[in-house]
């Protein structure tokens, strides 16, 4: 069989079924961003490689959540085709399942509990170390996809370029702003929001820019707008999507010029001011769809954050939930196990937002006021194990209410607790760290569920 490496210490791919191309140059690499064998990459010349479980697969994947044949990569010179042949967990694109997909550079795969990283072949030494923050100001999170987010905003905080956060709602688009704000240089300035979203149309100039007496009915007074009372410091413009093509003009020249004009004024004022702007609308598809202007949208994008829903880094709910609970004076135990656990199969539509007003409900009024969870039975197997007899069973809708919910939270338990040995590769230290909860605790889960390999 024939193997092929680099001088990086790249893992070997079996290249016997692509022979015509051995001689070609290595365009792409494909880099394992989180599981057992994270670190390692693969050169991917044209071609066709099989992903998975099973020994004989071009690329293995030694994770128990991955399809013994799970993904397919169809490599030409200009494109990256990936093809799901029907694998028992999905594979997963930046969140979203697919079957089919042209994979672009830069893009996370998720298979099973690992993730993969397509990067062009002249990134390989570029990649910034992960933040070892688990916090960055009010943004809260442990796991890769929040770390990548610290890493970036650690580096563009101490700039002054102007920022687009973007991301759903409830992912604390604010919360990023006003961190972004703190840990730059113009930290002692003020910070002034804008809610573009919440001023009636009409006043929309007179907020941003500010009038003049007598500019129109009611103004009785000057009044500086928002541009000037942020003068120093941080102008957060929230919801930027929602506003109006006709007023798009004038903040794009405020922007370029960094001078703005009082409704009813006759002269421009310097200001000194950073903009940082949030939407959760595709800001793109506006463009396209001719409802924002492309000028604008690439001057506030000159950097660009995109925070990621709570589906994509569940793994943040425990310390999440204990964050809650602390800044409302609460202890862990407020909040059950179980409910926990429950708490951890939820879709979040909300986000994070959505969490925190969930366990307020549950911590004052109790279970009654937890979510319906329509999407457990499915959930709960979406990392299970193929072939596995053991793995979480569908919930029998016919048992009563009490022994149902024991069922599910007895398979999640299970499940969580194999993917988190596995990711972990049997360190419990570790894995009681990444799940946040006590490695005493812990033990006494893996002996519950028969999975504590150490001498009793």
């Amino acid at each position: 069989m024939a193997r092929l490496g680099d001088d990086d210490g790249d893992e070997q791919v079996r290249t016997d079924a692509i022979p015509a191309i051995r001689a070609a140059r290595v365009r792409m690499r494909l880099v394992v961003l989180s599981g057992t064998d994270a670190g390692k990459g693969y050169p991917l010349l044209p071609g066709r490689y099989r992903i998975g479980s099973e020994a004989g697969s071009d690329i293995v994947l030694p994770d128990r959540a991955v399809s013994r044949q799970h993904l397919i990569l169809e490599v030409k010179d200009d494109s990256v085709r990936a093809v799901d042949p029907g694998s028992r967990n999905g594979s997963y694109c930046e969140g979203m399942r697919f079957s089919e997909l042209e994979v672009r550079p830069g893009a996370v795969l998720t298979l099973g509990t690992t993730e993969l990283k397509l990067v062009p072949e002249h990134e390989k030494s570029r990649a910034m170390p992960l933040s070892t923050r688990d916090t960055f100001g009010g943004l809260v999170g442990t796991s890769r996809r929040m770390r990548e987010v610290f890493t970036l905003l650690e580096r563009l905080a101490s700039g002054e370029s102007d920022v687009l956060i973007q991301g759903e709602t409830g992912t604390g688009k604010e919360l990023c702003a006003e961190a972004i704000h703190a840990e730059s240089p113009r930290g002692r300035g003020p910070f002034v929001i804008v809610d573009l979203a919440g001023i009636p149309p009409a006043l929309l100039e007179s907020e941003l820019f500010g009038h003049v007496k007598g500019a129109f009915t009611g103004a009785n007074a000057d009044r500086a707008g928002a541009f000037e009372r942020a003068h120093g410091g941080t102008l957060f413009l929230d919801e930027v999507g929602e506003l109006p093509l006709e007023v798009q003009p004038r903040l794009l020249r405020a922007l370029e010029r960094r001078q703005v004009k009082r409704v009813g004024a006759n002269d421009y004022r310097t200001v000194d001011v950073r903009v940082v702007a949030a939407t959760h609308q595709d800001l793109e598809g506006a463009v396209k769809a001719g409802r924002f202007r492309g000028d604008l949208f690439h001057r506030l994008a000159v950097l660009r954050v995109m925070l990621p829903s709570l589906r994509e880094h569940p793994e943040d709910i425990p310390l999440l939930i204990d964050t809650v609970l602390r800044r409302m004076g609460r202890p862990p135990s407020a909040l059950s196990d179980q409910t926990r656990a429950l708490l951890a199969q939820y879709p979040w539509p909300g986000n994070v937002r959505e969490l925190r007003n969930v366990v307020d409900r549950v911590v004052s009024l109790g279970e009654e006021a937890l979510p319906d969870i329509p999407d457990v039975p499915r959930r709960s197997k979406d990392l299970v194990e193929d072939d596995d007899p053991e793995s979480t069973m569908p919930m029998a809708l016919d048992l009563p209410f009490k022994e149902a919910k024991e069922r599910l939270i007895e398979g999640f338990e299970r499940d969580y607790l194999r993917t988190l040995l596995d990711r972990c590769g049997g360190n419990v230290s570790r894995a009681s760290r990444e799940a946040g909860i006590d490695r005493v605790y812990l033990r006494k889960l893996l002996r519950k569920h028969g999975l504590d390999m150490s001498p009793p």
